[in-house]
């Protein structure tokens, strides 16, 4: 064989080592980048400060990723060499590569949750349970911004009037939302909800926000029927205009920090509570509850009529009935307690 074979062989050979190389390169550069990695649908945490180790380590508790080998060596890549990982909660879909993955952390492609306002909350503390179940700072954190007075004073409540300023709605925010940042966005949804027509209502009924929403709360502990609010609204109203106490028995279960209590009995009006609307006139410092949008609504728009009395009705139907003297009230009640007596609640 001559030299100009040799040197034929030599090249051929050399190439196909040359394409071989070049086409395992391809390949692993696929199983790097574009390959699919993701084994199914989830939603990655990833806590403020974490870095990709903790990434890393959360995909691996959660069985995420088909091979870590290839997560780890493409975030190694020259253009990761500033990789850093923003937090939040982001939707991991089946799937999905690794390129995939590590652009979406990098950018903050993250998704939000749907914080939802509603029911029965009754304290700052039950406020900040409720919220540290859809973002990431605790109940802990969310209640010292809660009962902070400087921070609240920036929005105009204080630690008494804070559940006013909540407006029982869903909110879309993202997870890593911090607690001032939150309030700040919930503070936003207040002004727009008291727009121009119910701050004209404020004016026309005599109130201001605080107040509105103060006995918009009693409402709401008073009855949970939507079309009875204005009626019991303008009950508290025609109390609060001839200087008459308002007797709400929600303010005195807040005072003593039971609402589970079923009966008020005479022991339970002496507590020297703010709260305690059988001893002191007018409206308590605040809200009892965070009221709904209804019983808001039914203060601004309460039933003008001659009402100074309501106590449940003895049917156990769900209203009340109303009264214009002490003596028809007096009657009424009768038949309320004599109700309770026969179903003994005590």
């Amino acid at each position: 064989m001559n030299a100009k074979k040799w040197l034929f062989i030599i090249i051929l050979l050399f190439s196909l080592l040359c394409i071989g190389f070049f086409v395992e390169k391809l390949i692993t550069l696929y199983r790097v980048s574009y390959k699919e990695n993701v084994r199914e649908d989830a939603f990655l945490y990833v806590p403020t400060g974490a870095r990709l180790a903790t990434v890393v380590d959360s995909l691996r508790a959660h069985a995420l990723l088909v091979d870590e080998a290839t997560f780890l060596a493409a975030s190694q890549k020259s253009d990761y060499k500033t990789f850093t990982v923003h937090p939040g909660r982001y939707r991991v879909s089946k799937g999905m590569t690794n390129t995939d993955l590590l652009r979406m952390l990098h950018f903050g492609w993250q998704e939000p949750v749907k914080i939802v306002i509603a029911g029965a909350i009754r304290s700052s503390g039950k406020l900040a349970k409720t919220l540290s179940r859809y973002v990431e700072p605790d109940s802990a954190a969310l209640s010292r911004a809660l009962s902070d007075s400087s921070l609240l004073q920036r929005f105009g409540y204080t630690p008494a009037t804070i559940l006013g300023m909540i407006i029982p709605n869903t909110y879309e925010v993202y997870w890593n939302t911090g607690a001032e940042e939150l309030l700040q966005r919930l503070h936003g949804e207040n002004m727009k909800f008291w727009n121009e027509t119910r701050t004209q209502l404020l004016e026309t009924i005599g109130l201001t926000r605080n107040e509105a929403i103060t006995l918009a709360a009693i409402v709401n502990e008073e009855t949970n029927k939507t079309d009875e609010m204005p009626r019991i609204a303008g009950v508290y109203m025609n109390r609060l205009a001839k200087g008459i106490a308002l007797q709400a028995d929600p303010t005195l279960k807040f005072a003593w920090n039971d609402f589970t209590i079923k009966r008020l009995l005479n022991k339970h009006k002496t507590i020297d509570s703010p709260y305690n609307t059988y001893k002191y006139p007018g409206l308590p410092p605040g809200p009892v509850r965070i009221p709904s949008i209804a019983a808001i609504d039914a203060v601004l728009h309460y039933e003008r009529h001659h009402y100074l009395y309501f106590c449940a009705d003895a049917g156990f139907t769900g209203y009340h009935v109303f009264a214009q003297t002490l003596s028809q009230h007096n009657k009424n009640a009768q038949k309320y307690q004599q109700a309770l007596n026969r179903k003994k609640i005590f």
